[in-house]
Order: structure tokens, then C-alpha cells, then sequence
């Protein structure tokens, strides 16, 4: 059988839990941290959950140790979602799949009987004050830990305003972060270290449901708060095209309608890769295959948690933990599963977990700067190299280049907000070769990527950009202009090993 903590946690929606009467087990310790170390308010309201990177009820840590401070304080819960409209790149595409998951979460916290706050800013600075209020009458706030983007920084700023204790808890992957304590410059040294590490964290699962015990019903959002604060407009959690319109956000980057948010979206998404493109996984390369997860953006805005997909491929699979294969080598193919199944979780635990196992320590992970010293000596010493072709950020940005596979993988991106996995590298490291140099070359990805992919403005984001100048890679020969001995990857060659169907025509100009 799996073990009891993965066995907890269904793959179809809405993730409900197994069994009908679910036991408060503890969050680990090691995932939670305090932000502001003050005493708890036991006279306070409610507990107070401010939900910002894990926007899900279900298998959330952060959730579940939220309702171990109603258990132990006998209040109810009170959950804050809210959305901004300054965040750099703010656009209708991002806003519309977070609103969504906010239309899921009013549902969903709604029928559980959990006071639930979705506050999407109208203007800029509209929404200062907001948290503070809320703590004011706050016991304790729960937030989420997330490495990236501006959110370290505005959980930071937080702790620093505090009047009452707050804590944030890591739902980010499989792997603890605090667990490793340096950072792997491969994914082979990485995938050592789990090898040694995971199978004792796989019976430390998110609760499926903690909502499910009945604590923490009962609360209300504070009347000042929703009078000055009101909860996002039916309109705006329908995702009405007109209330989007009225926010100060950029409209060009239109939503994707085909990818819609939320944790019903994402069960669903999940569901159908478990039942009709796993067993082909191993064909991901190939664009006219078409297996890819379609996961990374629920993954990225917390709609799904890394431990409701892992527990669904278990399931699949028929695995147990028995059949992890003990193996400290580094080497793929060791959790027991199908090849494929391996593959598939070789992306989403090593590479994705290697991403944020860089970003929770190292503050300049989105900087030219943290490339390592050999990828910066080579490009600098081939930064003056005559390029053949070179363009501009709008060049790039409108596909507008010479070249119509790159230009096909670009339209996918701006269309859709994703890129096929293999014509991502290739996708990478052209603007690598037509830019002016590697600096200008890392800037102009990082905004591509952050300004029109849906799982943008992640640590995997800047793990694809750092590969594309060498970071958890090593030096290639023989030696090339421009590139040095970063690997080297072209077009002709990409369309000569891939099956590309209809790739290029449906992302024709």
C-alpha cells in the first residue's frame, strides 16, 4: 500500500481526503518559520490565513497548520486572498487565472463554512492597510513561504509591521526547503542528495482536507474591512471582460481561455494527463506528441500542490513505497515506477525543486551575475563576437525574426502562455545568439518569459533562463562564436531529431 500520508490525498477534484474522518496531523516543523516572533493575541477574533502563493484549501500546508492554531486556540479561521495591481508584468492574462482560483476558492471555502475575503486591488495603493487591519483583530497570522518574486520581500515588510506573532510555512515541494542547506550547482549532485533525503519526507503529506474536522468555522471578515475593503464583484470572479478592463493593469496580454485558473481547472488538467498522456511521457520532446502535463502554471499559482500530483501518479502507477529503488549514484530511474512515470517525476521533484532550492538562498538568482564563474568567463570572452543576426527586444517580443521555428515557439507563447518543453531550450538560447550581448540576451528573456508565460515569475523560470548561459550544465566543445562553450542548439538540427507535425502551422504568422 502507499504510505498512510500520500494515500490521504485524492488526484481528482476537488483533492478530498480518503478517509471520512480526518485526524489533525502536525505540520513538520522544519517548514515552518517565524516572520514576526511576537506572542500570540488569545483574546483576538480569529486566526487569520493570508493566503498568497498556496491559493488552494486542499493538501496545503500552510492551510493546515492555520487550523491547527483554531484547534489549540478554539477560533475560527478567517481567510484573506487578496491580488494586487502593481506587481511588475501585472496583466489581464495573470489576473484572470488567479481571479479564477479566487471564483473556485469562494466556493469552495464557502461550503465549508470558512469566512473567505478575495480582495482584488482597483488601483494602485488602494489596498495599503489591508493586512494590518485584519491582523489588528487577528490571534496569530499564517501566510505562505515562496522564494520568489516579490513576495519574500513583501512577507518581509510584514513581519516587520507586525503587532501579533506570524508565521510562514512551506508548501513548496516535496523536499522541505531548510532541509538542504546549500545550494546544488547540478541536478545530478541534487538528485543524490534526494535520494539520501526524500523517502523519510514521503510520509509527511499534506492533509487532503483539513477544513474536513469542522474546525475553524463560525468567523466573519471584520464590517470596516469589507466596507473599505470590499471582496472582489461577482462580475470580476466570473471573469467578466469588463471589470478586467477597469483594472490599471496591462491589457494587451490578453487571457488564455483555453488554460482557465483555478484548483477545479487543475484537477481536471491533472486528471487528464494521469488517464491519456502519462504512459506517453516519455515522448515529451517531441512537439507532435502532445503529452506535456500542461501542470506548471496551477503549480506556480498554488492551484495544485506538487504533493496531489505526486499522490495521483502513485496511485496510477500501483506504487508503494517499497519500491523506491535505494540508489545515492544521482542517477535517474529510482523511484520504482514506469519509465515513464519516472521521467515525469524527475521534472517535477529534481528539476523543479532544484529551481527553488537556489532561489531561498541566493538573493541575486534573477541576476546575469549568478551565473557561474565559467559560464561568465566564456560568454565575456565572446561578448564582442560578430552575431549574424541581431534583434531587439520588440523584434523578439512580436516574433519577428528570421527565423520561423523560433518565431512559431514565440507565437505559443504569446497566444497561449506556454512554450513546448524542448523548443523552450531552443527558444532560449537563439535570443542568446541575436542579442548584442549575453547581458542584454538574459534581460530580454527574463522579460519574455515573466511578461506572457502563465507559470512565469517562478524559480523555474529563471532555472530555464540561467540553463540557456550554462547554469547546471558544464562547459561543451568544441569552442563557438558567440556561445563559447555554452551548449550550443539550432534550428535545423532541432526540426532534423523531432517529430513536429503541424507545429509550425498552427503557429504561423
Amino acid at each position: 500500500m502507499m504510505p498512510p500520508a500520500i494515500a490521504r490525498i485524492s488526484p481528482g477534484a476537488p483533492f478530498r481526503s480518503e478517509s471520512k474522518v480526518v485526524q489533525l496531523h502536525r505540520v513538520p516543523e522544519i517548514r515552518i518559520q517565524p516572520v514576526a516572533d511576537l506572542p500570540v493575541r488569545e483574546d483576538g477574533d480569529y486566526v487569520l490565513y493570508w493566503m498568497i502563493a498556496q491559493r488552494r484549501r486542499r493538501a496545503n500546508f500552510s492551510l493546515q497548520r492555520a487550523i491547527e492554531w483554531c484547534a489549540q486556540l478554539q477560533k475560527p479561521l478567517v481567510v484573506l486572498e487578496p491580488l494586487r495591481c502593481d506587481y511588475r508584468w501585472a496583466s489581464d492574462r495573470i489576473h484572470r487565472f488567479v481571479v479564477d482560483g479566487m471564483r473556485d476558492n469562494a466556493a469552495d471555502f464557502a461550503d465549508a463554512g470558512v469566512a473567505y475575503h478575495p480582495y482584488v486591488e482597483p488601483q494602485k495603493g488602494k489596498g495599503k492597510g489591508l493586512l494590518a487591519a485584519m491582523e489588528k483583530r487577528a490571534c496569530v497570522v499564517i501566510t505562505d513561504e515562496y522564494p520568489c518574486f516579490f513576495l519574500p520581500r513583501m512577507v518581509r515588510r510584514a513581519g516587520e509591521c507586525a503587532t501579533v506573532r506570524m508565521e510562514q510555512v512551506d508548501s513548496n515541494g516535496l523536499l522541505p526547503l531548510r532541509v538542504a542547506n546549500k545550494v546544488f550547482g547540478r541536478a545530478v549532485d541534487f538528485r543524490r542528495f534526494l535520494q539520501r533525503t526524500l523517502p523519510q519526507r514521503l510520509s509527511e503529506f499534506p492533509i487532503g482536507d483539513p477544513l474536513r474536522t469542522g474546525v475553524g468555522k463560525g468567523g466573519g471578515v471584520p464590517d470596516e474591512v469589507q466596507k473599505r475593503w470590499p471582496r472582489a464583484s461577482s462580475a470580476l470572479l466570473q471573469g467578466g471582460a469588463k471589470a478586467l478592463a477597469a483594472l490599471p493593469i496591462d491589457h494587451d496580454v490578453e487571457p488564455v481561455e483555453s488554460m482557465p485558473g483555478g484548483y477545479v481547472a487543475g484537477g481536471e488538467r491533472l486528471r487528464r494527463f494521469l488517464a491519456d498522456r502519462l504512459e506517453c511521457y516519455g515522448d515529451r520532446s517531441h512537439p507532435a506528441a502532445n503529452v506535456a502535463s500542461g501542470l506548471s502554471p496551477y503549480l506556480h499559482f498554488g492551484h495544485v500542490s506538487v504533493h496531489q500530483v505526486f499522490a495521483g501518479v502513485a496511485k496510477r502507477e500501483g506504487w508503494t513505497i517499497a519500491k523506491l529503488r535505494e540508489k545515492v549514484d544521482g542517477a535517474r530511474g529510482w523511484y520504482g515506477m514506469s519509465e515513464a512515470a519516472d521521467g515525469f517525476l524527475d521534472e517535477l521533484v529534481t528539476w523543479r525543486e532544484l529551481g527553488f532550492n537556489m532561489d531561498w538562498q541566493r538573493k541575486d538568482y534573477d541576476d546575469f551575475e549568478s551565473l557561474p564563474e565559467w559560464a561568465k568567463a566564456t560568454l565575456s570572452k565572446h561578448a564582442t563576437d560578430a552575431r549574424e543576426h541581431i534583434y531587439g527586444l520588440d523584434q523578439f517580443a512580436t516574433a519577428n525574426t528570421h527565423d520561423e521555428l523560433w518565431n512559431a515557439a514565440q507565437r505559443q507563447l504569446l497566444q497561449v502562455g506556454t512554450v513546448q518543453n524542448y523548443l523552450r531550450m531552443l527558444w532560449g538560447k537563439k535570443v542568446l545568439e541575436w542579442s548584442r550581448t549575453p547581458e542584454e540576451a538574459w534581460a530580454i528573456l527574463v522579460e519574455l518569459n515573466n511578461r506572457y508565460a502563465l507559470d512565469g515569475r517562478d524559480p523555474n523560470s529563471y532555472s530555464g533562463i540561467g540553463w540557456v548561459f550554462g547554469r547546471y550544465d558544464r562547459p561543451w566543445a568544441p569552442e563557438r562564436s558567440v556561445y563559447g562553450m555554452i551548449r550550443y542548439m539550432s534550428s535545423t538540427n532541432t526540426v532534423k531529431k523531432l517529430d513536429m507535425g503541424d507545429y509550425e502551422q498552427r503557429f504561423a504568422r
